[in-house]
């Protein structure tokens, strides 16, 4: 695959995730009025662990491609950002082969540490002036932006989207788990 497939196919995952991460939050909030929406929402929080592995699999995988294939070299806040992504694939996957959706006290602190970072990079990728210049001090510079896909997908937003639809794939997961369980709590007190 060439560099600019790479590019195009990771900002359209992007974008899918995103969409993903939309419609998850939207049937959570409209699942108490519509039973439809809570059809939705049970059926992508049973999958929940797997939809989080997927995703930091896939930013995993895209970042090294980018670093190693396409020699983007990566700069300061991206290598933080790696160090919060790269471990949440091994750990969503043991997640969801066990089917622990208390993974979500682990996976949810890392996630919203790395989200916290890479909104901080895309936000100095559109503003500069905000960055301190610590950053270029070592390896590139983090307001320099290879590439931005459809005007305004780069890596700090693809690694954005990701950690957020980890958090969100996850805490429904675990929030589904929870809720089946209360249920039947529910049904044994109801039946004793």
């Amino acid at each position: 695959m060439d560099i600019v497939a790479a590019q195009l196919f990771s900002g359209l995952l992007t974008v899918l995730t995103a969409v993903g991460v939309v419609v998850t939050v939207t049937s959570k909030v409209l699942s108490g009025r519509l039973d439809a929406a809570r059809q939705l929402h049970e059926m992508i929080a049973s999958v929940g662990l797997w939809l989080a592995f997927a995703v930091s699999a896939g930013a995993t995988a895209g970042s090294l491609y980018f670093s190693e294939v396409a020699n983007y070299l990566p700069c300061q806040l991206c290598w933080f950002q790696r160090i919060a992504m790269y471990p949440l694939a091994v750990i969503t996957l043991v997640a969801a082969l066990r089917r622990d959706r208390n993974v979500v006290w682990y996976v949810v602190p890392i996630a919203s540490i790395g989200a916290g970072i890479a909104a901080w990079h895309y936000l100095i990728e559109w503003r500069p002036s905000l960055d301190g210049g610590g950053c270029s001090a070592v390896g590139p510079s983090c307001v320099d932006v290879w590439f931005r896909e459809f005007g305004f997908i780069s890596l700090a937003s693809m690694a954005l989207v990701g950690f957020i639809a980890v958090i969100v794939f996850t805490v429904s997961a675990a929030a589904s788990a929870a809720a089946s369980a209360d249920h039947a709590d529910d049904d044994a007190v109801t039946s004793a």
